[in-house]
């Protein structure tokens, strides 16, 4: 009758967040082939299992020192039935990783959404850097439209998502992905084209990634023993090496003895940690909540031309006091007309649940001492995510 739950895993010395940003550690193809096929099978058992796991990303990943990867944090997972379809959240999936329905608003979506991030991990992987680090959702789906090419008149018309009339691109993006990584393996560019659709039902399967040309070709993936046994590498350490490289700048910056700088465009750039699922949450909160005051006016604000970059909103965290009076200034681009329509809806969400039990009396649970403050983060998370919806 004990109130507390204890879970105990095996320890794994990496995540792959961790290796990427480590300096010195470049994987060869073979190596990519590995961790992939290790990483698509795991979805392929989820997804077969009507399981979404809805926060795929390189911390997640772990990795022992026999090379074995598995797919951990399930926090935001989700069972889902394709024939009996309920409202889910779209509030998930780290921002980096994040496919654009979700960014667009869709509540109905399936296993395109682990799919997609599949697909990032394998261009980072390949070149050596988060591909599409955007810091806020408008710019987010910014680098998206521009790799990627903007959705058809079709797709809109067919996906009827909640934000497209906020996000929709004045201007129109031809999909580069093959000139972006012409550097790439050759075998590896059907597969990333696959996996970065734009439409989700062009994404197809994990059983199908695992059958594409990139796993049938030489060379082939390495087995998990035969990988090099790296130093323990997490993705804690990857930040503890980037503060303490940003205290070495600092302490550079204020030594007037003439020491040689090294310049930003000299220096090695690496996979840096992605942001926690949901960290601009409070971010939009605060930001919907003064269009929601502001005057009554009409904005509209734009993407910019392609060969402009740009950001809009708060940084990913932050949480700012709001004016109820304050107008909101013109920006470059994105319309914050968040006027769509808010008809009640049932939603869903993580952690894993019978999709018939949708609806039931929620039952008061009894908080412990023994609870986890990482596990009532996620379900105050979870629990905004639904209140969002």
């Amino acid at each position: 009758m004990s109130c507390s739950l204890y879970l105990v895993f095996e320890y794994m010395e990496h995540d792959l967040a961790g290796l990427a940003a480590s300096p010195g550690i470049k994987f060869t193809e073979s190596q990519v082939k590995c961790y992939m096929n290790q990483l698509l099978s795991g979805l392929e058992h989820c997804h077969n299992r009507h399981v979404l796991h809805r926060d795929i990303k390189g911390s997640n990943l772990l990795i022992d020192n026999d090379g074995i990867l598995r797919i951990a944090d399930f926090g935001l997972a989700s069972v889902f039935d394709p024939n009996h379809k309920h409202p889910m959240t779209s509030r998930v999936v780290t921002l980096w990783y994040r496919p654009p329905e979700l960014l667009l608003g869709a509540t109905d979506y399936g296993v395109g959404v682990d799919l997609w991030s599949a697909g990032c991990i394998l261009a980072e992987l390949l070149a050596g850097k988060p591909i599409m680090p955007g810091r806020t959702e408008v710019e987010q789906l910014h680098k998206i439209f521009k790799l990627c090419g903007s959705p058809t008149e079709e797709y809109w018309k067919k996906s009827r998502l909640p934000h497209a009339t906020i996000f929709k691109p004045q201007h129109s993006y031809k999909r580069c992905i093959a000139e972006t990584f012409k550097d790439f393996p050759p075998s590896s560019l059907p597969l990333i084209e696959t996996l970065l659709a734009i439409d989700p039902a062009e994404r197809l399967t994990a059983t199908a990634a695992l059958h594409s040309e990139f796993f049938t070709t030489k060379p082939y993936a390495c087995e998990p023993s035969s990988l090099p046994k790296y130093p323990p590498s997490k993705e804690m350490d990857a930040k503890l090496r980037d503060e303490e490289a940003r205290r070495l700048r600092a302490v550079g910056r204020s030594n007037a003895d003439g020491v040689k700088r090294t310049r930003a465009r000299d220096r090695a750039v690496r996979a840096i940690p992605a942001p926690e699922a949901n960290a601009e949450l409070q971010a939009n909160l605060d930001r919907r909540r003064l269009i929601t005051h502001a005057n009554a006016k009409s904005k509209s604000e734009k993407f910019p031309p392609p060969h402009q970059d740009g950001a809009i909103g708060y940084q990913l965290g932050s949480s700012h006091h709001v004016d109820p009076i304050y107008d909101p200034p013109d920006v470059p681009f994105s319309t914050m007309n968040f006027s769509y329509p808010k008809a009640s809806i049932q939603t869903w969400s993580g952690p894993l649940m019978d999709p018939g039990a949708v609806g039931a009396p929620p039952r008061r649970r009894k908080h412990t001492a023994g609870h986890s403050s990482r596990s009532s983060s996620k379900d105050l998370n979870k629990d905004k995510n639904s209140a969002r919806i």
